[in-house]
């Protein structure tokens, strides 16, 4: 008695490896196409965009009251020309640098305080304490604007109310020579929330053992904190550090808000803020649109260098 071995026909096995192709290859495109839509339709697009109001200007013949009197030219890279040689746009980039000095250390360094406080073996009601440090990362730069500003402001502050009944001198934070720390501060009061989160996370991802390891060599709290914590969440630093000085280059919605209550900050106190008036007031889309793409370039550079330096600090663990 033979047995007969039966075959699937031909055009079966390559029905079914093209159906077994398509699922492959087809559907995780499928499932990524969503997302490249949106990408190029809100963030390809727009750049795309800008780029090209940057290379184009208006030429204005005769007195310029003609329907034909303006038309649109190609200008090169005389937008960005002008743009760098603009002293407003250069005392911008000073200010948010200066800015940026203020801000980045003492938002950093409290959120890795709050973050070893919280972390720490005798803390207490660490639960609600995340909670009360992260909230203000929750509320909208323009509403925690808007409430500062009226803290700030002498004429309904309650901290100058109390002041004067106390007869004690208050300086005047939205002057000229206090209004960037009245501005930091705002920024630090919302950021520090955020990247508290991201240290304590990865604190807590630390094992246990390496700290009772550490106690029983006779550590103290504070040099496990100084010579194991630390050093293990560097990356996080890292990372937070370079959200920080991207956030702190975008500096827009803080002084904008606080413009209206103090003659102190100008129209172009800040890059962006310099962008959105040249594109909304003076109706000088193209000149705008080079200074933004300036502003994304650098954004992108100084990005690139900071984690150039810091590279192999921040990811020697992986290797």
């Amino acid at each position: 008695m033979t047995a007969v071995t039966q075959t699937a026909p031909r055009p079966a096995v390559a029905k079914r490896r093209r159906r077994d192709l398509r699922s492959r290859v087809l559907t995780p495109y499928a499932m990524l196409l969503p997302g490249i839509v949106l990408f190029l339709a809100f963030m390809a697009a727009p750049i795309l965009y800008t780029v090209v109001l940057s290379l184009q200007t208006v030429k204005v013949e005769g007195l310029g009251l003609g329907p034909d009197s303006r038309s649109v030219v190609f200008a090169g890279l005389e937008n960005y020309a002008n743009s760098l040689a603009d002293p407003e746009f250069g005392a911008s980039v000073l200010r948010v640098f200066l800015y940026g000095l203020i801000v980045i250390p003492l938002m950093l360094g409290f959120a890795l305080l709050f973050a070893l406080l919280l972390d720490s073996k005798r803390s207490r009601a660490t639960r609600f304490s995340r909670v009360a440090i992260f909230l203000p990362y929750a509320v909208p730069a323009v509403i925690s604007s808007l409430l500062w500003g009226f803290l700030y402001l002498p004429s309904v502050s309650p901290f100058v109310f109390l002041a004067n009944l106390l007869n004690v001198p208050v300086p005047n934070v939205l002057g000229p020579n206090l209004v960037m720390f009245a501005v930091a501060n705002i920024a630090i009061w919302g950021g520090v929330g955020f990247n508290m989160i991201v240290i304590y996370t990865s604190l807590r991802a630390i094992p246990s053992d390496i700290y009772e390891a550490a106690r029983i060599d006779g550590a103290t709290e504070v040099q496990i904190a100084w010579r194991i914590k630390i050093p293990i969440v560097i990356p996080s630093l890292i990372m937070t550090a370079l959200f920080s000085i991207i956030a702190t280059l975008q500096v827009f919605a803080e002084p904008t808000t606080l413009r209206p209550l103090t003659n102190s900050l100008s129209t172009s106190w800040t890059p962006l803020m310099k962008v959105y008036r040249d594109a909304f007031t003076r109706n000088d889309i193209y000149s705008a649109a080079a200074t933004s793409v300036l502003i994304a370039v650098g954004t992108f550079v100084l990005s690139f260098l900071f984690l150039r330096v810091v590279q192999r600090r921040a990811f020697g663990q992986e290797d």
